[in-house]
């Protein structure tokens, strides 16, 4: 709706042009006048119901306007004092800004989106006294940022899909402040991917306890959840994972990541050896089968780099039992396997945010976090990947009857 130009050169009528858009400005006065003006409307709905209502026996009748009563409400830029209408019944409950309701509508919204951007709370006391004058205690900003944990329960605990053709597991380390000490704790995250090529985040669990235990009560849950199979398990060599996973899905085929054997591969070499030790090793997981890979992998480790770096080859052979299952695959299903870029974009996201933000002082801060750059960067997983119709096709040759497409 078009506003009147009448009414703008009402509104601008010896109003300073430097001050317009300021909080204490005509802006200010206009967000001010309009809430007032909500309450009063909803006011005098309130009082129209109640010459409607039937009064009981020993009740006063005649409710009617009682004066107004201040009252402070912080707003996405700035305090703001508005006079709040009352009832001679005390019986009006305002909906734009309830009883004991001290943030304007888009507050908590600000604090939450400071917050996913890897800003202490501290940080965020800071800028909003800097950029709005807004006086926010650590406690208050707490209580904001604490309600998005019931947000995370339920998202941790609502249904999932019955089949994930492949499903990722990672681990991020995050320091946390234990007992009075800062110490490495493992945040794991499972994405998986649907018959449909949709991509989806299952669930993010903190480390408890360490081995079989606490991926079996991973496993357990998932399981708990609707799934009732998961054809390929992508998985980072992590002690007891792969009997956890098979002990509750025994059909699932468990396959090494060879993204992380790569990357954890460089990590023996120095900067001016990655490209050219990522590039010989690129010989051995693109290779035709099972045979052509090992030989290419002893003629790495006979080579000049395999003796440089003879680490690399005693890693690759510790995993060799979980890596040549991949070569049964055909090549479109491998591609997906090894080229997880929306997999990796996000760890890159999440770890920096994690080193921005240092430690950590519980389990639930970390959750939360982490959380909340989960949902903005799964908003954009819309489309499958364009290897995906390929792949598709040859996982109905490979796993039949267990495949199925929804749709």
């Amino acid at each position: 709706m078009a506003i009147k130009n009448e009414i703008l050169d009402e509104l601008l009528k010896d109003k300073d042009p430097k001050t317009i858009f300021s909080s204490a400005g005509l802006l200010g006065e206009l967000k001010k006048a309009l809430a007032e003006r909500v309450l009063n409307a909803e006011m005098d709905h309130h009082l129209a119901d109640s010459t409607q209502v039937e009064v009981s026996e020993g009740e006063k009748p005649g409710n009617r306007r009682n004066g107004y009563s201040k009252k402070t409400v912080l707003s996405e830029n700035e305090a703001m004092e508005l006079a709040i209408p009352r009832d001679r019944h005390g019986s009006f409950e305002p909906q734009l800004i309830a009883k004991y309701q001290r943030r304007f509508p888009g507050f908590d919204d600000k604090i939450i989106s400071m917050y996913a951007r890897g800003m202490s709370v501290r940080e965020i006391q800071g800028h909003l006294r800097d950029l709005y004058g807004i006086e926010a205690s650590p406690q208050l900003i707490s209580t904001v940022t604490d309600a998005v944990l019931e947000e995370v329960g339920r998202w941790q605990s609502r249904p999932l899909d019955p089949l994930y053709a492949l499903v990722f597991f990672d681990a991020l380390r995050v320091k946390m402040r234990d007992e009075g000490t800062v110490r490495n704790k493992a945040v794991y995250l499972a994405i998986g991917v649907t018959p449909d090529g949709r991509k989806d985040v299952l669930g993010i669990w903190i480390e408890q306890t360490e081995g079989a235990k606490f991926w079996l009560r991973v496993m357990t849950e998932i399981k708990s959840r609707g799934v009732n199979d998961i054809l390929i398990a992508i998985v980072d060599g992590l002690k007891g994972f792969p009997e956890a996973i098979n002990a509750v899905f025994a059909e699932t085929q468990i396959q090494t990541c060879i993204v992380h054997l790569i990357r954890n591969s460089l990590d023996f070499c120095s900067w001016k050896d990655r490209k050219p030790v990522a590039q010989e090793l690129k010989t051995i997981y693109r290779a035709e089968n099972a045979q052509a890979a090992a030989a290419a992998l002893q003629g790495f480790e006979d080579g000049p780099w395999g003796k440089k770096f003879v680490a690399i080859t005693a890693m690759w052979r510790r995993h060799w039992a979980h890596v040549i299952p991949f070569f049964a695959y055909p090549p479109e299903v491998r591609k997906m396997i090894y080229t997880t870029n929306a997999i990796e974009s996000l760890n890159a996201k999440l770890r920096r945010s994690v080193r921005i933000r240092g430690h950590f002082p519980n389990d639930q801060a970390a959750m939360k976090l982490i959380w909340l750059q989960l949902r903005e960067i799964t908003k954009n997983w819309k489309m499958p990947p364009r290897e995906w119709s390929a792949a598709k096709a040859q996982f109905a040759v490979v796993f039949g009857d267990r495949f199925e497409v929804n749709g």
